[in-house]
Parts: structure tokens; C-alpha cells; sequence
């Protein structure tokens, strides 16, 4: 029987020098690497870094163009929707509020636009900041409000919301993911699993891989980055998240990622067929490894980093048996039109 397959995709601004994000740089660096595909975060496309989310039309062309070039396919848009706070607030911390009308209009719809300028059926997002300090199962009710009607604005785009776990956020680990997911209850959202985002909040590997099964019903894709503190983590309500610096590539990490895969390789072949029907071409496996650094909203890798990552995640996936494509001679001959 042949192996289950993944794609292998990555933050490609993550490949690049430090506070540079070219595009010209992102899609060298992923093509040297035997990529076919990204997704777009952070990015300059001739005027400056930006957020995904700041381009302007003809910048956008220009990284359509320059992505063709270099045999690139987006695999889903690292949006930052969800990332605001949910209540009006002064809680200590510097995330912005929108009202959530306003937020559905502008920055959701902006979203859906340009995952079609991309043509990507994936939008990556967020469970929303409720106030620091305050129990993040109190406002289950609102996030899940707030997150249905994203859901079904991309479900009238024909496109899928991915929830991301992640620290401070109301969905922080597996078990309260999977709540909203089960209480939003909407065909349009996935779920996508972290190790490190949960691993960094002092849980277990045993820990970890409860949270990671009680995501799995949701699932759509995962991150994958991991991370090695020298001491052992305690368990903590708010994370610093600009204080984190021991990220490691997945097959050195806290995580258990081996565990995790090995697991996950029996549940791939339905999930790709799930996929597929909705449009996406596979399950993704989306490199985020912040090796040489990570943050609230971003981190950084260098090409080096990518590689070592990329290289630690290809033999775990060896040793699971899941396969997976990087790009070979073929695709250089097909690329020649031969």
C-alpha cells in the first residue's frame, strides 16, 4: 500500500535576510529549496515590507508575476484576522480594537480578496485577544459569534477559514479550539495545528499530544515549528511572546512531533479527499520554523534556517512514511517545456 502524501509549504518571508522580506529573496530562496509552494505573510514587493494585507493592486501583480517565474504556488494567505482584541479594553496590552461590523467588512472582505488574487482557497486566522487576565472560556460566546460570520464570509467567497492555535488568544490550546469549532459548527473553518504555540505555554509532550487529539476532528492543515527550552517551561497564563528564543527545527523539539505525525499519517488520506472536493489541492504541512527568532506576528529563519527546518521535517516524514514532493529534474525539464 503506498504511503499517504502531504505537500510541504512554508512562510517565505521567513527565508530571507533579517527586516529584508524581498520577494525576489523569499522565492529564490523556496525554489533552491525544492518548494512549490507558500504562504504570504509579510512581503516587499518593491515599496517596502508589508503585511499581505497592505498591497496594493499593481504589488500585487508584481508578486503574481515574479511567483510564476520562479515555479510558486500560494498555499494559503497568512492573513492576521482574528489577531485584534475582542472587547474594547484597556487591558495593558498594544492590540488594537476594531468593531467587529467594521472588521467584518473591511478586513475580512479584504481577506477574501486577495485569497482570490492568489488563487488560494485557504485563509490562515485567529481566535481573537480577550482581556488579559480574564478567563478566555467567558467569551466563548462572543468568539463564536464573531467567527461564524467570518466563516460564512468566506464560505459566500468559496473559500476556508483556518483557526490557528495560539497563546493569549481566547482558542490558546486544542481543547478550547476544538470547543469553537464544535460550537461555530460551520463547513468553512479548519482548524490548524501548532506544536510549539501550545509547547511554549509550559505543556508536556503527553500534554501536547491530548491537545493536538482533541483538534483533530477540525482539522485542515498544519505549522510546523517546534521548540526546545534548556529548562523545563511552567505552565502560564499570558506568554511573552516577543521573550521567546528556543525555537528548533521539528525533529530536535519538545513537541513529540514524530508522535503526532505518526498519527496524523492515519487520518491523511481522508482529509485529502475532504480537501480536494473543497478545492484545495492536498494536505499542507506549512513550514513556520522561527529558528533564528519568532514574535506576535512573525518570525525569522534566514535561508539557512528554512533548510535545516526543511530538512528536519523530511526525516521525520521519512521515518513516519508519509510521503511528500520536492522538486526534482522533471520539473526543471517541464519548466524548460520539455
Amino acid at each position: 500500500m503506498a504511503n499517504p502524501q502531504v505537500i510541504l509549504s512554508g512562510f517565505a518571508d521567513e527565508a530571507t535576510r533579517v527586516n529584508e522580506k524581498t520577494a525576489v529573496e523569499q522565492f529564490a530562496a523556496f525554489a533552491a529549496l525544492g518548494l512549490q509552494y507558500y504562504t504570504i505573510r509579510f512581503i516587499d514587493a518593491g515599496h517596502g515590507v508589508k503585511n499581505v494585507m497592505e498591497l496594493t493592486t499593481p504589488e500585487i501583480a508584481h508578486v503574481r508575476h515574479l511567483q510564476d517565474e520562479y515555479g510558486l504556488n500560494v498555499s494559503s494567505l497568512g492573513s492576521p484576522i482574528g489577531k485584534v482584541k475582542l472587547k474594547d479594553v484597556d487591558d495593558g496590552s498594544s492590540n488594537r480594537f476594531v468593531p467587529f461590523k467594521t472588521y467584518l467588512k473591511k478586513d475580512v472582505a479584504k481577506a477574501c480578496e486577495l485569497a482570490h488574487a492568489f488563487e488560494t482557497k485557504l485563509i490562515r486566522g485567529f481566535s481573537f485577544y480577550h482581556p488579559r487576565g480574564e478567563d478566555p472560556r467567558d467569551h466563548l460566546s462572543q468568539v463564536v459569534d464573531q467567527l461564524g460570520a467570518i466563516a460564512e464570509a468566506c464560505h459566500r467567497s468559496d473559500l476556508l477559514f483556518g483557526l490557528e492555535v495560539e497563546a493569549n488568544l481566547v482558542g490558546q490550546n486544542g481543547e478550547l479550539l476544538a470547543e469553537i469549532h464544535r460550537q461555530v459548527d460551520h463547513p468553512a473553518m479548519l482548524l490548524i495545528f501548532d506544536a510549539a504555540n501550545i509547547i511554549t505555554q509550559g505543556y508536556s509532550a503527553d500534554g501536547l499530544f491530548s491537545e493536538y487529539l482533541s483538534m483533530k476532528r477540525g482539522l485542515g492543515w498544519m505549522h510546523i515549528k517546534d521548540y526546545r527550552h534548556p529548562q523545563p517551561v511552567q505552565r502560564m497564563g499570558h506568554v511573552d511572546e516577543e521573550a521567546l528564543k528556543y525555537f528548533v527545527p521539528a525533529d530536535i523539539g519538545d513537541s513529540g512531533h514524530e508522535a503526532i505525525l505518526r498519527d496524523f499519517r492515519k487520518d491523511i488520506p481522508k482529509l485529502e479527499r475532504k480537501l480536494k472536493r473543497l478545492g484545495v489541492p492536498g494536505v499542507f504541512l506549512d513550514l513556520e520554523p522561527h529558528v533564528k527568532g519568532g514574535g506576535q506576528f512573525g518570525g525569522y529563519s534566514g535561508p539557512d534556517g528554512l533548510g535545516v527546518a526543511l530538512r528536519g521535517l523530511c526525516r521525520l516524514l521519512d521515518y513516519v512514511e508519509i510521503d511528500y514532493h520536492l522538486r526534482d529534474f522533471d520539473d526543471i525539464l517541464a519548466s524548460r517545456g520539455e
